[in-house]
């Protein structure tokens, strides 16, 4: 697809998502999202896009210093040892060493998140007094890995010592997934059994009506912020489970339901099942701020509303059959960054991805990050490389105020040598800053104060902060005769950068530097341009 058709497309889209419609529209199957390499996707034929034309591209202007931020993820997943660790009950050196070789992935193809599964099935990857440790970890439940290490603080230092954030992603319902084998007795279904029923696929859910429910996904959530060094709590599509799950019964929640009734409610029993998924997302949002403002919470629903919503959009109704009004927490801003799983291709009738991601911008009324969720797991041929490139560009053309995706998953992105190569060639060809979040933080860092002086062909750029406990990022910028801008992003702990003095063979000299300090919220300092005479 040419970068014409596209931006034809482009407006084509936008004036679609502005007529909304409340038509009944067909239904497709429930989805099971996890594994989400289950989806049945269109696969309607793709144009071939001349690759040329997509590298070399920036997502920043050359011109214009300090214009460097998109966000960058992967989603690594622990359920069914889907992603990490390949199987449970590896060794600690094992499972470190997978570990870093994912993270290593993620920095050599200049991404800068992660978004790590803590809490696949009321369980956990990390040191807990509230749940017990995973099956996926060690292969029985509530068994430590040995020799000892905490999990997830080991993900955590590596994660930013790579320059990488860490999102830790739970989900906030699920019991008990078919693939945990046994339960055990340090099982929430043992230990508080009238919080929790069973499907029929051999799942087990919390229900999310009970304030025990409520109550203990929270805890475990504030748990997490208070210990540990975390960028972000992040839950997906898992609320109502999918009605599939039951054999298309409705969820067992009769008790529930009749206690609520018995205590004089008088929602409908759809309205009453949202609200408690909205009293627990709203709740989560403002604990997390109370505590630690600059964690931010991320949320990835379903990425259909509900059909209709734009018009032409067919699907499954998470509103009605997930009892998830997502798009009131984005009204809202109970969210700080928000990434609907938009896993269609460009042009898939009824499930258009640049529709879907117009009509989420539409709604998105408070203006917090949207970054959508893209499926990266359909193969590594031509084809698929060109609709993964074109959903990034797609994506910074719709949102150019904060860019940004997450990839479904980090497994199809390791596996496919080419699919990740273009895309390090090409759209992330260099490393980005994390967009700041203004509503949580709008103070920028004070300048650092620099100093240069010349070594043989180099010239050496240090520089110091009276809060330099407080920057997370450095940027140098830099700029040769007759050259654009360029930039180099640097670790918290750096203090110094060598840069040549003359590149080329026509000998262009060093002419101008800069560096910035930028804080936990994305927040850059003012630029200070710095001749080099």
């Amino acid at each position: 697809m040419s970068f014409k058709s596209i931006f034809y497309f482009l407006v084509l889209s936008i004036i679609l998502v502005s007529c909304k419609s409340t038509q009944p529209a067909p239904e497709m199957p429930a989805e099971e999202i996890e594994p989400r390499d289950t989806l049945a996707v269109h696969k309607p034929k793709v144009p071939s896009q001349v690759k040329e034309k997509v590298a070399g591209i920036t997502p920043w202007d050359p011109k214009t210093p300090k214009n460097i931020e998109e966000f960058r993820a992967a989603w690594v997943a622990t359920v069914a040892n889907i992603n990490w660790p390949s199987k449970p009950g590896l060794s600690t050196s094992e499972q470190q060493r997978e570990a870093l070789e994912l993270l290593d992935f993620l920095e050599e193809h200049n991404f800068n998140a992660v978004v790590f599964q803590v809490r696949p099935q009321a369980d956990a990857l990390y040191k807990s007094e509230l749940e017990p440790w995973s099956y996926y970890l060690t292969g029985q439940q509530g068994k430590a890995p040995e020799p000892y290490y905490d999990p997830l603080k080991f993900w955590i230092n590596a994660a930013h010592k790579r320059g990488l954030e860490l999102h830790v992603w739970l989900n906030p319902y699920r019991a008990h997934h078919t693939a945990g084998k046994e339960i055990s007795e340090k099982s929430v279904i043992k230990t508080d059994p009238d919080l929790v029923v069973e499907l029929e696929n051999g799942m087990w859910w919390m229900d999310p009506a009970q304030k025990g429910t409520q109550d203990r996904s929270s805890a475990v959530v504030m748990d997490l912020v208070k210990r540990y060094d975390l960028d972000g709590v992040h839950f997906d599509d898992y609320f109502y489970p999918y009605d599939s799950y039951n054999n298309g019964d409705d969820f067992p929640d009769d008790r529930s339901w009749r206690a609520y009734q018995a205590a004089g409610g008088e929602l409908s029993r759809g309205d009453w099942r949202r609200e408690s998924v909205n009293t627990f997302i709203k709740r989560v949002y403002n604990e997390i701020k109370a505590e630690k403002p600059h964690v931010k919470f991320g949320l990835s629903p379903f990425g259909i509303w509900r059909p209709g919503y734009p018009e032409s959009v067919t699907g499954y109704d998470q509103y009605e059959k997930l009892y998830a009004d997502a798009r009131l927490w984005l009204n809202e801003g109970w969210i700080d960054y928000y990434t609907p799983q938009l896993y269609w291709q460009i042009n898939s009738p009824g499930q258009s991805f640049p529709e879907l991601l117009g009509w989420w911008k539409s709604e998105n009324t408070k203006q917090r990050h949207l970054w959508p969720g893209m499926n990266v797991g359909l193969g590594g041929d031509e084809k698929n490389i060109d609709e993964t490139i074109n959903q990034i560009m797609i994506t910074r053309g719709m949102l150019p105020e904060s860019k940004g995706a997450v990839h479904w998953s980090i497994g199809p992105l390791v596996k496919h040598k080419e699919l990740s190569k273009a895309i390090k060639e090409g759209p992330y060809f260099k490393k980005s800053l994390v967009p700041p979040s203004p509503w949580l933080d709008n103070k920028p860092p004070k300048i650092p104060k620099v100093t240069t002086r010349a070594e043989n062909d180099r010239l050496v750029i240090s520089w110091e902060h009276e809060q330099a406990d407080d920057v997370f990022r450095w940027v140098v910028y830099f700029q040769y005769e007759e050259g654009n801008w360029d930039y180099k992003i640097l670790s918290s702990d750096a203090r110094t950068q060598n840069l040549q003095r003359i590149v080329g063979d026509q000998e262009r000299k060093l002419e101008k530097i800069g560096i910035t300090a930028v804080d936990r919220s994305g927040n850059q300092s003012e630029f200070k341009e710095i001749l080099i005479k």
